[in-house]
C-alpha cells in the first residue's frame, strides 16, 4: 500500500490505509478484527481521521450486518456448481486461454480493460495510465502477489491479481473488456484461478470480495454463481466524535437527495453508504437491513447470537 503512495498506519489490531482522504480502512479486507475503543479513539485523533472501516465477527455488539465472498472449503470443481454456471465456464475455456501473466504485462495492458470496466459499470475513479501503471509495478517484487490473465488470440481481454496473506489468498482486481463478456471469459478466468489456488496445500480460504458500501446486490451475483458463499460478519463504521452528531437519519436523507441528483458522484455514493452503515451498525441486529444474500441465514444467525450473549 505505501509503495501506492498510501498513507499507512499500523496499530495492535491491524493495518489501516487512507483509502480516500482521512478515511481508513483495514486491511487485508479478509481480517476480521475487534480493536478497542481506545485503539480507534486513538487512530482517528493522532491522523486526523474523520472515519474508519473495518470488519468485525457478526456477535460483535456494534456494526452493520454484512459477509465477505469466500470459498474456505478444498475440492472446488465444476461439478459442484449449478448448471448454467458450468456451461458460461466451457464456453469461456473454449474461447480463450488462462494463465499466470507477469505484473509488468499487466502493468502495461490492463489499464484498457480497467478503464472499459469502470465506463461499462457507471463509476468514477480516481485513476488514470500513470497512477495503474506505477500501482502494479509497485508489486512485481513483492511476495504474494500474482497476476492473471484471460487470453484470445494472444491478447490480453480479462485480468486478475491476487494475493496470498499467510493461509488466505485475496482477489484484488478484476477486469474485462466488454466485447469479450458473452464469450465468457471472465467465467474462465475465475473458475481457472479459483481452482488454481484452491488446490494450493498452504492455502486454507480465498476472499474474493467484501459488500460494497455503495454497489448494487447484483454485482456479487457473479461471484455467488461462481461457487463463492457470503460469510456473515458485520462491517462497523466509527466516524470521530465531532462528526458523531451529525452522522444521523437526517444527515443520510440529505446525502441521498444528493445522490440522486448526482448519481456519477463517487464521493456522495460512499458517504451514502458510510453513513448507512453506521446507522444501521447502531441498530440491534434484528432491526437492521440484511442482505438479501444472507436471507436465508437469518434466523439461524440471530438465534446463535442470542445463544452468545446469555
Amino acid at each position: 500500500m505505501s509503495r501506492q503512495g498510501y498513507k499507512v498506519i499500523n496499530t495492535s489490531s491491524s493495518h489501516w490505509f487512507e483509502a480516500s482522504p482521512r478515511v481508513y480502512q483495514a486491511f487485508p479486507y479478509h481480517s476480521v478484527i475487534q480493536p478497542g475503543e481506545e485503539e480507534l479513539s486513538t487512530l482517528l485523533r493522532q491522523n486526523q481521521a474523520i472515519a474508519l472501516r473495518y470488519s468485525t465477527p457478526i456477535d460483535n455488539s456494534l456494526g452493520c450486518i454484512s459477509y465477505h465472498a469466500v470459498i474456505d472449503k478444498h475440492g472446488y470443481a465444476l461439478e459442484g456448481l449449478d448448471r448454467r454456471s458450468r456451461q458460461n465456464i466451457r464456453t469461456g475455456l473454449k474461447n480463450c486461454s488462462v494463465e499466470a501473466i507477469s505484473l509488468q504485462r499487466l502493468a502495461e495492458e490492463g489499464w484498457t480493460l480497467e478503464q472499459d470496466t469502470v465506463n461499462r459499470q457507471q463509476r468514477q475513479v480516481e485513476s488514470n495510465r500513470k497512477t495503474w501503471y506505477r500501482r502494479y509495478m509497485a508489486a512485481v517484487d513483492l511476495p504474494g502477489f500474482e497476476a492473471w490473465g484471460a487470453l484470445v488470440n494472444g491478447r490480453l481481454v480479462a485480468s486478475l491479481l491476487t494475493f496470498q496473506y499467510g493461509d488466505c489468498c485475496e482477489f484484488i482486481s478484476q477486469q474485462c473488456h466488454r466485447d469479450f463478456l458473452n464469450i465468457r471469459v471472465n467465467n474462465a478466468l475465475t473458475f481457472v484461478v479459483t481452482q488454481t489456488i484452491n488446490n494450493r496445500p498452504g492455502v486454507q480460504s480465498i476472499f474474493y470480495t467484501l459488500q460494497s458500501l455503495d454497489a448494487p446486490p447484483s454485482v456479487d451475483e457473479f461471484k455467488f454463481r461462481m461457487g463463492y458463499s457470503a460469510k456473515p460478519l458485520r462491517q462497523r463504521v466509527v466516524f470521530h466524535q465531532l462528526i458523531q452528531n451529525q452522522a444521523n437519519k437526517i444527515t443520510h436523507a440529505i446525502l441521498l437527495k444528493l445522490l440522486k441528483r448526482n448519481p456519477s458522484s463517487r464521493f456522495f455514493a460512499k458517504a451514502e453508504g458510510m453513513l448507512r452503515f453506521y446507522c444501521q451498525g447502531l441498530r440491534p441486529l434484528k432491526d437492521q437491513e440484511w442482505p438479501s444474500c444472507l436471507a436465508e441465514a437469518k434466523e439461524k444467525l440471530l438465534g446463535l447470537q442470542d445463544i452468545c450473549q446469555t
